[in-house]
């Protein structure tokens, strides 16, 4: 049929319709699309997943971040609520000028002074224009400026704090740290800093930087036991704080840093350069001129006090400089037990200022003090630092350093001892030369062969210099720092002379074991400290350090020291009755004169001179300073029975002393025994110490 249509062939299993070419290629592109618009429904899913993650993650993290906020807030006000809470009432911490008042005591329990620490509360708008700048300039030049903290402060000190490696500079404004003074205890701790800005905040809030400023001012600690710019300006200078002059202000305003380190009653020298700093800052922050801070800074200081004819003030000025140590910041009433015998106290000042104002007139001599100590507990019985406390409240028994003289050859003698010597052992007094230093003797003669006893007896300089050249300076410095020295010593020949400077109060505590049998002892003021309501608060534990010289080194030296005050130099010193040993001391052109000395009740040392270093008109120490001690221990051994110092003997046998010229004895250098046939010890010792 030709006509019909032809039917397809059928397919068999697996086999495609072939398609136009065409047609296979739009297919295959449509499949890619397919798969490309599948592939990119994926990735926006992912992409949504990851956005989805991300918006979750910060949503919680938000959430957090409000939910700390939210309960950070309320700690924090929560912490305002609790310090503010806690601040005093405002008008008492403006108004509260109530002195602490101090009750000194006796060692009998008399009363030596009553003393407030706080006088007066003077107002910011009557105190000189010149003292507030030199506060401002020295303590916070930004204080009319900032809201109680100084950032820009705060990161410059943290910054030179961190480059020095220690605390140079502090970054506290004037508002801080009475914030500190007012409310918070002396702690460092983040909490405490916390209190500090909270109160600081308060206190800007609360009153004017005026007010500030004049609480300030009244609360602050300067050091000799005063708060307050009123009571330093009349313990220092005797006059009200509204009629300081600009170096008397300088002095005032540098003692913020360091109130122990810059007291002028401590040292002129370190309170004038202090103060120099100060008159600096004032140019450098506009407030004087240069000129103006020259003509302050050739001003001398002239201290002055009020006037006490009872002699105490000097130690009692001692013991208000050393209540912060012992109790801290204390608003209470204290009553506090000392050592000082009344009697010898008041007598040791009325006898130093009639002698210095009979023969010490004449002989150009302006100055003393004195300290008498009980040797076996180191307990100060008596201190004098000065002729006057009026003219001049200085405290030359604590805080002047000046060169003892022959009065340090007594350790440069017992090294000697230690190292195996004897008070027999023979040396050459003759010329010496250690590298062109060609120390002489005071009589500029010599004596040929003597006794270490002779030499000291007679206060030889020759010898001692020797001895020190022999042993060592090192062993004799670490000698006088192991009975009591605290001052830095000069480890060279020329220190057996004293020309390394020490305290009174140092000097005399290191002749203590001589006296006691070898003890070393602290000299101390203070035994107890009391509230008014009887609580204690300070109790002295301990009085001694121990056994530092072995006693048949502590005959030895009494045995020389003793012929000093026999037969020697010391001889105006010798009282009756009672054993005593001791040593004289001049410094080059008479500038200063020691006596040192001791019983086995008292060891009391003496020094007389001139502030301004000038020579005084032949003044050893064996006249006006023995002559004071000798009038003194009369006074303090009446009544007392005679007891012989620590010999070979035993305590309670009468003392008799040795020749004062060497025997022979067969001992070497180290004390060991040579037999009779060895040389003679004095031709080695001669021959070592370059004699003939």
């Amino acid at each position: 049929m030709s006509g019909a249509k032809r039917r397809p062939k059928p397919r068999t299993t697996g086999q495609r319709r072939a398609l136009p070419r065409s047609s296979a290629t739009k297919t295959s592109g449509a499949k890619t699309a397919a798969r490309r618009t599948r592939g990119k429904r994926k990735g926006l899913w992912a992409r949504y997943k990851r956005l989805s993650q991300r918006h979750l993650y910060l949503f919680k993290t938000a959430r957090f971040g409000l939910f700390t906020s939210l309960w950070g807030t309320i700690i924090l006000a929560a912490a305002v609520f609790f310090f503010i809470s806690r601040v005093p009432d405002p008008l008492l911490a403006t108004l509260d000028d109530r002195p602490p008042n101090v009750t000194v005591l006796a060692v009998d329990g008399s009363v030596l002074a009553e003393r407030g620490l706080r006088r007066g509360h003077v107002r910011v708008d009557v105190l000189p224009d010149h003292l507030i700048k030199a506060v401002l300039a020295t303590e916070d030049r930004g204080f009319y400026d900032h809201w109680g903290v100084a950032i820009g402060g705060l990161i410059r000190a943290s910054y030179r704090n961190f480059r020095a490696g220690t605390v140079v500079q502090g970054g506290s404004t004037i508002t801080q740290q009475l914030a500190k003074n007012l409310f918070l205890k002396p702690e460092r701790t983040v909490i405490r800093k916390l209190e500090e800005l909270i109160y600081t905040v308060w206190l800007e809030r609360r009153f004017t930087k005026d007010e500030i400023l004049e609480l300030y001012l009244n609360r602050v600690y300067l050091g000799g036991g005063t708060f307050g710019v009123e009571a330093a300006a009349r313990h220092y200078f005797g006059r009200s704080a509204r009629d300081v002059t600009l170096a008397q202000a300088a002095v005032l305003a540098g003692l913020l840093k360091a109130p122990s380190r810059y007291a002028p009653t401590r040292s002129v020298k370190a309170a004038s350069a202090r103060a120099a700093v100060v008159l600096k800052n004032m140019v450098d922050a506009r407030f004087i001129s240069a000129a103006e801070a020259r003509k302050a800074g050739q001003q001398p200081l002239r201290l002055q006090a009020k006037g006490d004819a009872t002699g105490y003030p000097y130690a009692v000025d001692w013991v208000a400089a050393m209540l912060p140590e012992y109790v801290g910041r204390h608003d209470d009433a204290l009553v506090v037990q000392t050592t000082i015998d009344a009697k010898l106290q008041r007598l040791s000042q009325e006898r130093l200022r009639k002698l210095l104002d009979g023969k010490g007139q004449k002989l150009r001599a302006g100055e003393g003090a004195v300290v008498v100590l009980d040797p076996k507990s180191g307990a100060v019985r008596a201190l004098v630092g000065g002729r006057s406390y009026k003219t001049s409240p200085y405290d030359r028994a604590l805080n002047a350093r000046r060169q003892p003289g022959s009065a340090f050859k007594p350790f440069v003698y017992l090294a000697a001892l230690e190292a195996g010597f004897t008070p027999t052992s023979v040396a050459n007094d003759g010329p010496v030369n250690i590298r062109g230093w060609k120390p002489s003797n005071y009589t500029n003669t010599y004596k040929g062969r003597v006794s270490l006893r002779y030499a000291l007896t007679h206060s030889i300089n020759t010898v001692a210099v020797k001895l020190t050249a022999n042993l060592g300076p090192s062993r004799v410095a670490q000698t006088a720092q192991r009975l009591g020295i605290g001052s830095k010593l000069d480890a060279r020949p020329s220190l057996a002379l004293g020309t390394s400077e020490v305290t009174l109060l140092e000097l005399t505590g290191a002749y203590a074991p001589f006296a006691n049998g070898g003890a070393r002892v602290l000299p101390h003021v203070i035994t107890r400290i009391r509230s008014e309501d009887g609580k204690v608060l300070y109790t002295r534990q301990r009085s001694a350090v121990g056994q530092v010289v072995a006693p048949r080194h502590v005959a030895a030296m009494n045995d020389m020291m003793s012929s000093v005050v026999r037969r020697g130099t010391g001889r105006r010193a010798a009282i009756p009755r009672h054993p005593a040993g001791g040593k004289t001391g001049t410094t080059q052109n008479s500038r200063d004169a020691w006596f040192v000395g001791y019983t086995a009740h008292y060891v009391a040392g003496v020094w007389i001179g001139n502030d301004n270093n000038t020579p005084m008109r032949k003044v050893t120490g064996g006249s006006l300073p023995a002559e004071l001690w000798h009038d003194l221990m009369l006074i303090a051994h009446k009544g007392l029975r005679p007891t012989a110092l620590p010999s070979r003997r035993g305590p309670t046998m009468p003392w008799q002393g040795r020749g004062a010229i060497a025997g022979h004895f067969p001992f070497n250098v180290n004390g060991h025994n040579k037999g009779a046939s060895s040389q003679p010890f004095y031709k080695r010792v001669i021959s070592f110490f370059g004699g003939g």
